[in-house]
């Protein structure tokens, strides 16, 4: 009898483990540019949809993954997975991340500068003209290095290890913010004064401002970013876009990863949505509930697939 009280004590204290981890709020990370920041929202309006509170926690992308990993984040919906270092690809290898699959955005990074450098610098949009002419981009401070803006520091040091691998005369600033570069590459543009970035696309600047791309040398396969010299020099592995949820997240809310599976945004759709946040004022919070409000038709199918 006393056996009996104490499996049904058991079982009755499971349960309420169980109801008590499924009214935790979900916890979304927020990174530091608007396009992750749409992703995150219109994935917590849908999970909110399935009967879930929501939370959203300012994150960097590289720390949040350490919180991934323990349990302190439950779910990233736009991870970019060549920026990281090791972080990322440890975690995963060691089951303490879990990735659900590609976000569906086509992207491309790498180094971006108005046209009319090409005057200044000939030989662009090939790397190698940088090493004649990298003084078309210096300023007082690195003359007579060129300056490239690259990530804010917790972003990673890409564009610092490309420029050290292939010995570039390039000094290397690190942009303070998404909105701090834009600002930086917009004002430049307008005064047309010398200006080179890293960048990435999608994002709504390539609608708004005509800008091109340095162009590296073609690699078979992917770039191996890490290992390049100036006679491979293939510049930056393309990023795939993940979407990733703690260890415990499936078996937590099933539901919930469900819909993550089948989640799905474009390129066309995150700019239009970048768009209405950084140029016509509408809030982040905003835009994904407008977007949600017109489009069950693409998202009805997410929902229904959780169910």
């Amino acid at each position: 009898m006393n056996m009996r009280r104490t499996i049904a004590a058991s079982a009755i204290a499971l349960m309420a483990t169980q109801t008590a981890a499924l009214a935790d709020p979900i916890k979304i990370a927020i990174n530091e540019w608007t396009g992750q920041h749409l992703s995150a929202h219109i994935a917590g309006n849908l999970i909110e949809k399935l009967g879930h509170d929501v939370e959203y926690v300012t994150a960097g992308a590289v720390p949040q993954f350490a919180a991934i990993a323990d349990g302190s984040l439950h779910f990233q919906p736009e991870a970019w997975d060549n920026n990281v270092g090791d972080i990322f690809p440890d975690a995963v290898a060691n089951g303490d991340i879990v990735i659900v699959g590609d976000l569906g955005l086509s992207p491309l990074e790498g180094w971006l500068y108005p046209p009319y450098m090409e005057d200044a610098c000939p030989g662009l949009p090939s790397f190698e003209a940088l090493y004649d002419c990298a003084q078309a981009f210096a300023t007082s401070e690195t003359f007579p290095n060129g300056r490239l803006i690259t990530y804010p520091a917790d972003w990673g040091t890409r564009s610092i290890d490309v420029i050290e691998k292939l010995d570039l005369p390039l000094k290397p600033i690190a942009g303070g913010s998404e909105g701090a570069m834009i600002a930086e590459f917009n004002a430049a543009v307008a005064a047309e004064q010398p200006i080179i970035m890293m960048f990435w696309q999608p994002h709504w600047i390539h609608a708004e401002v005509d800008a091109n791309w340095v162009e590296w040398n073609p690699s078979d396969g992917p770039c191996d970013e890490a290992n390049q010299t100036r006679e491979n020099a293939c510049g930056f592995t393309l990023a795939g876009v993940k979407k990733i949820v703690s260890r415990d997240f499936g078996e937590t809310w099933p539901d919930a990863m469900k819909l993550i599976e089948a989640m799905s945004i474009d390129n066309e759709t995150q700019n239009n949505l970048i768009l209405e946040v950084d140029q016509n004022g509408v809030s982040v919070e905003g835009a994904a509930a407008k977007w949600v409000a017109e489009n069950e038709d693409i998202w009805g199918p997410w929902v229904a697939a959780a169910m």
